[in-house]
This record gives C-alpha cells, sequence and structure tokens, in this order.
C-alpha cells in the first residue's frame, strides 16, 4: 500500500523545484542573448567558418589589429584555416617592419596609433619563441617577428562571436592563460 503523504513532495522539495526554475531560466537565456541563438549555431557563424575555411593554405597567418587604449599588444594572429577561437594576442617586434598604424598617438582618428582597430591583415613573418611583458596589460605574450603585411580587409565583422562589443578602455575578450 502507498503512503499518500511519503509520496508527495514536501515543501521543501517544491522550494527548491521552484527556486532552480527561477534561476535556471534566465541563467540559460545568457547563453543567447548577444544573437539570439546558441553560441556557435548562427548563420553569421557558418558563413564565418565558411569563408576561414576557403582561405588558401601558405606560409603567413591571419591578424585581426584589436587596440586598447595604452597597452601595446598589436591583436590576434591564427594560422590561416584555423579558427578565431585559436589565435594568440600577441605581440608585435617591428626591428624588420613597422605596424601598418605606427603613427602618433595624438591626431585625427584615421591618422593615429589604433586607426586600424579590427582590420584584417595577412602577416608575413614568424614568433620568436619569446614572452614579452606588456606592462599596460600586465600580460606576457608571445613575440610575433614582422616581415611584412597585407590589408586583407577595413571591415571584416566581428572577431569571435557576432554581436560582440569593443571599448578601448577594456581588454580584450579573449586573454591568453595565466599559467
Amino acid at each position: 500500500m502507498i503512503n499518500r503523504e511519503e509520496s508527495r513532495p514536501s515543501f521543501l522539495s517544491w522550494h527548491h523545484f521552484l527556486l532552480a526554475l527561477a534561476l535556471g531560466l534566465p541563467l540559460s537565456a545568457l547563453n543567447s542573448c548577444a544573437t539570439g541563438q546558441a553560441a556557435g549555431s548562427s548563420p553569421m557563424m557558418a558563413q564565418r567558418a565558411a569563408q576561414i575555411a576557403a582561405e588558401p593554405p601558405g606560409d603567413y597567418y591571419v591578424g585581426r589589429r584589436w587596440w586598447t587604449e595604452g597597452t601595446r599588444f598589436w591583436g590576434y594572429l591564427r594560422r590561416p584555416g584555423a579558427p578565431w577561437s585559436q589565435a594568440k594576442l600577441t605581440l608585435i617586434n617591428e626591428s624588420r617592419c613597422k605596424t601598418p598604424d605606427r603613427l602618433a598617438e595624438e591626431g585625427p582618428a584615421d591618422q593615429r596609433h589604433g586607426f586600424d582597430h579590427n582590420y584584417e591583415y595577412r602577416l608575413f613573418g614568424h614568433y620568436s619563441g619569446d614572452k614579452v611583458y606588456d606592462p599596460n596589460s600586465n600580460l606576457m605574450l608571445p613575440e610575433f617577428l614582422l616581415e611584412r603585411y597585407e590589408v586583407i580587409s577595413s571591415n571584416p565583422g566581428f572577431v569571435f562571436t557576432p554581436g560582440e562589443r569593443y571599448n578601448p578602455k577594456l581588454l580584450p575578450p579573449k586573454l591568453p592563460s595565466r599559467g
């Protein structure tokens, strides 16, 4: 015989259920707030993946300039065909070739250091194997020896996810591990 008192959920069980429901629904929605879809499933992400897959192979890097006020890192570099999730935030050694935005830090917006934020480049050179310190971001970053570059696009769209927000006073969203 079933004891009805034992089969009914207690107040505490209902309380936990309602609390989990109240917290769980809004938190699950956060995953898709920026695009309205689950992370990585938007048509824009699929289009970006197709563009990356179509990049010609070669001995170069695809670079995305990420300018943050006061810092000295250059931006993200990845191999052709590799997703942006594999890109490295990088400091560029300009001893062989100056970066495109090697300009004064003051002046008109299109004629000063950082004017090329979010430009996409084809960079030729190699990583030195050294990590260098950027004191303004407090990051140890891989050093890239730049030999030459070509502009791919001055308006390539998002780097990591559609709807990402840029603030020139904040560090970028993807940082190296501090291990």
